[in-house]
């Protein structure tokens, strides 16, 4: 069967809202119409990532041995991936960088009841249609709703594999139903932060500082917090993920130390935010990363074990 358009958002996760392009294909946006607005003045890189598929997902229950899709690539960022993980273990690679810009997708299934997942590219746009499949499909349960912001790492940049950004690894163990904004880039920038009508998480988390631990005045980090408390009140729990480790700049090591103690010490400062050192998560060797800044594949699944690890200590 053919899943409607209208059908197909019942099992895809990641989009605050939709809309249908005239050729029927489905696109999804994580950021509100007034946010895009914004990252189109404000710098050209955070809006050519802004409605990239990043941490967007498709995951059902079925019994069914075949599915398929029409897809069409809008804007490439870096090379990444389609992916199918079932069960937790991973089926399908489809790499960007292989296909042309419009095509369909397919891929067998293994027999029985499972859990499926297809990751889309994160740094990529990606629109779909068609979605086809040979056995009903049933929405998969969630957690909590999760409003997670940050950079280039929490968009997905790094592993150069969407089923292995960390946030993807982090979240097939935390389950949340997650709302990704990180954007390659970004910094803390309040002006960004904007109330999106009919959308209220139940949690944050907050990733953000690598792109600007050399700046000596704080300021943009205090109001990055009194605004996004400000929008969301002081009851829904927040987590601040410190910067984690870069090898790309030793001799910055003492400066960035010392922002992420400052961004500690104010985030740490409203009641319902806890910290994570970023720094105590990913080793800090260049075997974990890509480049010395963004984890690989390696370097994401021991990120987001730690950081599922802190999350369950300190009861966040």
């Amino acid at each position: 069967m053919v899943l409607t358009n209208e059908e197909l958002k019942n099992i895809y996760f990641g989009a605050y809202e939709f809309e249908e392009t005239k050729d029927g294909y489905l696109q999804s946006f994580q950021y509100s119409k007034k946010q895009i607005e914004y990252f189109k003045g404000a710098f050209e890189m955070w809006y050519e990532r802004c409605t990239a598929s990043t941490a967007k997902t498709l995951e059902f229950t079925t019994t069914a041995g075949k599915v398929s899709f029409d897809y069409k690539i809008i804007w490439k960022g870096s090379p990444d991936t389609f992916e199918l993980v079932v069960d937790g273990f991973v089926y399908g690679i489809v790499r960007v960088k292989d296909i042309l810009d419009t095509g369909t997708i397919t891929w067998d299934l293994p027999e029985g009841n499972k859990n499926v997942i297809i990751y889309l590219p994160a740094d990529a746009t990606v629109l779909i249609k068609n979605f086809t499949v040979d056995a009903k499909v049933e929405r998969a349960a969630k957690n909590e709703k999760v409003l997670w912001l940050g950079d280039s790492i929490t968009q997905g940049y790094g592993p150069l594999r969407s089923s292995y950004t960390y946030v993807s690894v982090a979240n097939r163990t935390l389950n949340y139903d997650i709302l990704n904004q990180g954007i390659g880039g970004y910094v803390y920038d309040k002006k960004s932060l904007m109330k999106m009508e009919g959308y209220t998480p139940d949690k944050i988390i907050v990733a953000l500082g690598t792109n600007q631990y050399r700046d000596e005045n704080m300021s943009a980090v205090e109001e990055y917090y009194e605004t996004l408390t400000g929008i969301y009140g002081d009851s829904i729990p927040i987590l601040c993920i410190t910067p984690i480790w870069r090898g790309d700049s030793f001799d910055g090591f003492p400066i960035m130390d010392a922002f992420c103690e400052k961004v500690k010490k104010i985030a740490g400062s409203y009641k319902n935010v806890k910290v994570v050192e970023g720094m105590k998560l990913v080793p800090h060797f260049p075997e974990y990363y890509l480049d010395n800044l963004h984890p690989n594949c390696l370097g994401c699944e021991v990120y987001a074990k730690n950081l599922v690890d802190a999350i369950r200590k300190i009861g966040f």
